[in-house]
């Protein structure tokens, strides 16, 4: 039988040693979670250090993931109920035919009435900027203008096909960020917003649709740059 020798006491750590290490460990772990992980999984930092490492911006791509998902999740159960609730009340009510009255001429205007198609266009502004952009199933892109607090921006965007989920927000290197705007599948939007900040503002896109979608922007007002970031 063999029997192992004692370890020295003088060998063995200390209790202040061992809650030293324990302290460190912990401390260790602490920095990592808010350093690290807060950043990068769900975009909080509150040191700063993880936009700088480029971890914020992954982890506010994640949540935003992770909330177009679940917004798409509660939109298909909610088309699905529509559509069962038409199907029934399709089944259910009396067929019944529209008659409308035919439409009676005026003889007093003439068809070679002088007005001329352009007096009856309203012109509009001519857009600063313009940029198309073909995204991919599930690609994203990002595009920013550049303006400072109180500028105002006039814009434009729309798909040639299906729709997109988009973001509209603004942010800055002081960690400044606010959200103008969100849509789901959607065809496109126009506007205006007021710059609430100085910083980067603008759309965030990402297709959720099984197609290849192009998207079209465009932008008149007060700002200096259009960036697409990714």
């Amino acid at each position: 039988m063999f029997n192992s020798s004692m370890p020295n006491p003088e060998d063995l750590p200390t209790s202040a040693q061992l809650f030293k290490s324990t302290v460190i460990a912990m401390g260790a772990a602490v920095a990592l979670l808010v350093v690290a992980v807060l950043p990068a999984e769900y975009g909080i930092d509150p040191t700063g250090i993880g936009r700088f490492l480029g971890l914020t911006e992954m982890g506010e791509i994640k949540t935003q993931l992770a909330e177009e998902a679940e917004a798409d999740r509660v939109r298909d159960a909610q088309n699905q109920g529509e559509a069962e609730r038409a199907a029934s009340t399709m089944a259910t009510a009396p067929a019944t035919v529209a008659t409308q009255p035919a439409e009676r001429s005026d003889p007093d205007v003439s068809e070679s009435d002088p007005i001329s198609a352009a007096d009856q266009v309203t012109s509009e502004p001519e857009w600063q900027d313009s940029i198309s952009i073909t995204l991919q199933p599930g690609d994203a892109t990002e595009v920013k203008l550049t303006m400072r607090r109180g500028d105002v921006v006039t814009y434009k965007w729309t798909v040639d096909q299906a729709g997109l989920n988009s973001d509209l927000h603004g942010d800055n290197p002081e960690d400044d960020f606010i959200s103008y705007r969100q849509g789901r599948n959607e065809a496109g939007d126009a506007g205006e917003f007021e710059a609430a900040f100085n910083g980067a503002h603008g759309w965030f896109w990402r297709n959720r649709a099984d197609v290849a979608v192009t998207v079209t922007l465009r932008t008149r007002g007060h700002y200096s740059d259009l960036n697409r970031l990714f």
